[in-house]
């Protein structure tokens, strides 16, 4: 049997002040969100009598259910085109060793290296062409494309860990590229297909300089952009802006658990590959 040692309880001291570290912001977020407005205390202090209006408020002040729609709609619509679109294109990046094959790959990876906001101006104009300003279209088409190099890299990196042997057998047994692609491929990308997609969802759903961008003007907003809507010139509600947030985290926490073996399997498996 191992020996209980002053290096283990080293380590679970350390993990133990991590977790009350990660844990303080939390606590606070959820204190002044039940806190009544009257209640002027030190934001640590722990709130002597909760309420649920703050968030009764918040949804009704901050028209957060139309706002909340929009970002599942933005969200949703985006990390699927994106994962579908990069995991078809890093398929042949990874596997034809052609030299257009290279140059297209690096073509994509300048993607990642230029700020998007030098192109805010003509994307913006183009977006007006088509008529799609103030609505959530304009973000789906926007993240859809600016979210394609990063994924397309994740998943190129993890193609070309994966040993050939099941495509191979499929080829020979008459499957086209395509059909080996979806029936063999596909099922193995899992791990970084759950690990793309936290990861785009997480980007996606916090962004709040796009929204603000296309959808100003509008009655449209996604929920980070309703959240700051909270904000005045002179007077700020902080017990509905913390509501607001907690509002704002309880779709992505609830994803989580509901994927929580996948995420993690996804991750591991992710880094391994």
């Amino acid at each position: 049997m191992s020996r209980y040692r002053p290096r283990t309880l080293a380590l679970e001291l350390s993990m133990i002040a991590v977790a009350l570290l990660v844990g303080f912001p939390v606590y606070v977020l959820v204190n002044l969100a039940v806190r009544p407005a009257s209640d002027n205390s030190s934001p640590i202090s722990p709130t002597s009598s909760p309420t649920l209006d703050n968030f009764s408020q918040a949804w009704q002040q901050g028209a957060l259910g139309g706002a909340l729609a929009n970002s599942l709609l933005v969200t949703a619509s985006s990390v699927v085109i994106v994962l579908a679109v990069s995991s078809l294109a890093a398929y042949p990046l990874a596997r034809i060793t052609a030299r257009w094959s290279r140059g297209t790959y690096l073509l994509v990876l300048l993607g990642l290296v230029l700020p998007f906001q030098l192109a805010s101006l003509p994307l913006y104009q183009t977006m007006r062409d088509l008529g799609l300003l103030g609505t959530p279209w304009a973000l789906v088409l926007f993240y859809s494309g600016l979210q394609v190099p990063f994924t397309v890299f994740l998943y190129v990196g993890f193609l070309r860990a994966m040993p050939r042997d099941f495509e191979d057998a499929a080829l020979i047994d008459g499957c086209t590229p395509l059909q080996g692609y979806r029936y063999v491929v596909l099922p193995m990308l899992k791990p970084i297909t759950v690990t793309a997609l936290v990861l785009n969802t997480v980007a996606v759903w916090n962004d709040f300089f796009t929204p603000l961008l296309y959808l100003s003007g509008s009655a449209q907003q996604t929920m980070p952009v309703a959240i700051a809507g909270f904000v005045g010139q002179y007077v700020t509600d902080w017990n509905l802006i913390f509501a607001a947030l907690v509002i704002s985290i309880l779709p992505v926490l609830l994803i989580y658990f509901l994927l929580q073996r996948s995420i993690i399997n996804g991750f591991a498996g992710g880094l391994r590959g």
